[in-house]
């Protein structure tokens, strides 16, 4: 990928689609994620404690490797399928409606969360995955973790472009997103962790040099 040629640094959002009902599907308001998938992630520990009557421990073991997963999930869907250029101005326009007009518009507040029609079937596609790994029993507070992470990633992916932070954590994880966003973006796909980034040597050559 060659340097971007344009950014905007207001809340604007670009029209994409001709068809005013294809435009209207690619906006959408930052709480709408909690709203679709918060009762969702209680209905799934809801099954695990009264359905499967699995142990706490258990329970908290299982939320918590479904978070990591979705750590991990959330650095490979940024860097392998959103940062994907296939050739030509086909590839090009696809690139740009996936994830291109995000980093030309990175603070267009209508476009910092996955919009329904790309997160429900993404969730539905996850989960029969992990129901046929884990099983029915397992998969329940599995995959709340799994929604969890994915909830925490969305809203901390609104609040690092529209919020001033305090804390050491944030200003850290808004820092690695910026430089992502302004200065390298081959590198620094971790939105609400850098740890994978870590990983796969994939931060940023300055702070290579500072460790």
């Amino acid at each position: 990928m060659g340097k971007r040629l344009y950014i905007s640094n207001k809340d604007e959002c670009v029209r994409m689609f001709k068809s005013p009902l294809l435009e209207r599907f690619t906006r959408v308001h930052f709480l709408v994620p909690l709203a679709i998938f918060g009762p969702v992630l209680l209905y799934f520990l809801y099954r695990a404690v009264f359905g499967y009557q699995l142990s706490f421990f258990l329970i908290a073991g299982m939320v918590a490797f479904g978070l990591a997963v979705w750590t991990l999930t959330e650095y490979l869907l940024h860097r392998f399928v959103f940062h994907l250029e296939l050739p030509g101005r086909i590839g090009r326009r696809i690139h740009f409606i996936f994830h291109g007009v995000h980093h030309d518009y990175p603070n267009d507040s209508k476009r910092l969360v996955m919009v329904p029609t790309v997160s429900i079937p993404l969730a539905v596609l996850f989960y029969m995955m992990f129901n046929s790994l884990l099983g029915d029993s397992l998969v329940a507070p599995f995959f709340a973790g799994f929604l969890a992470g994915y909830l925490f990633y969305d809203l901390s992916h609104y609040a690092i472009h529209h919020y001033n932070f305090r804390s050491r954590f944030w200003l850290e994880l808004k820092n690695h997103h910026m430089i992502h966003h302004y200065s390298d973006h081959h590198n620094g796909f971790g939105v609400s962790s850098a740890f994978w980034d870590h990983v796969f040597r994939t931060t940023f050559r300055r702070i290579k040099r500072q460790a």
